[in-house]
């Protein structure tokens, strides 16, 4: 697979994860996931029906896809621990994106809750994608326990506001050890380009698919920028300069004598 998103050990052939929630229906989601050429999907597990999938959430999902538990809406590391168990019991993957958010505004991850849960699933055996601030100190404590990912947010949870965060961004790419997803906060396609350039590894989008005008549109947009910034950054951008500096040679110029 030519330029897999690898994680964990498992190659990926698409850079765009994509979210499940704030869709009109079901169906609505099926079909942008499907258009979004997605190969990892996350799931609240609040949101699934353990003891039956009819009619559940997990139904609607594209075949050949890795559904991603993730522990919305826990506040703490035991809640957060707690809700990975239950998923695995209920033979879902033993896959986590780990989300502990006790911030009820801007809802923003607590760095030391994260870590202490991340050290626990790690060594119960989950492959654990953890959701943080881009703070690169916590990135290396989070490599150091074995986070298969790390996830930093562009921007609070569904704000739209794109890549807010950029700098502290850069250096978690320049020294990243694992994939680095960037995950929330991105609203158009040209902010996950943004991302892919400055050379994340992969985005997380929902908010800006699931309440567009056009979603399944809006999924297939993403899928090209995507895919546009990774081939920009593996290609080679040029620096940025102060002056300007002219495209074409001026040997040869005529000029007035």
């Amino acid at each position: 697979m030519r330029d897999a998103f690898v994680v964990a050990g498992r190659a990926f052939g698409s850079r765009l994860l994509t979210g499940t929630g704030k869709y009109d229906s079901f169906e609505a989601m099926r079909d942008a996931l499907a258009a979004s050429g997605s190969e990892i999907v996350t799931v609240a597990v609040r949101r699934i029906d353990l003891d039956s999938s009819d009619g559940d959430i997990t139904a609607f999902l594209p075949e050949n896809v890795l559904l991603l538990p993730n522990t919305s809406g826990c506040e703490t590391a035991e809640e957060a621990v707690r809700t990975a168990r239950l998923a695995r019991a209920g033979g879902l993957p033993d896959w986590v994106k780990l989300e502990v958010i006790p911030d009820p505004r801007y809802l923003l991850p607590d760095p030391v809750e994260t870590l202490r849960a991340a050290a626990t699933l790690v060594e119960e055996g989950f492959t654990v994608l953890p959701y943080v601030l881009p703070d690169p100190v916590l990135q290396k404590k989070l490599e150091e326990v074995g986070c298969a990912t790390v996830m930093p947010l562009a921007a609070p949870i569904g704000s739209g506001r794109g890549l807010k965060l950029r700098d502290s961004i850069r250096i978690m790419v320049e020294q990243a050890e694992v994939p680095l997803v960037v995950d929330a906060g991105l609203g158009a396609p040209s902010h996950a380009a943004e991302a892919m350039e400055l050379g994340a590894d992969a985005v997380l989008v929902n908010t800006a698919i699931a309440r567009a005008d056009d979603p399944v549109a809006m999924a297939r947009a993403f899928r090209l920028a995507v895919e546009a910034g990774r081939e920009a950054f593996a290609a080679g951008l040029i620096p940025e300069q102060d002056s300007a500096e002219a495209s074409s040679p001026l040997t040869g110029a005529i000029h007035e004598s």
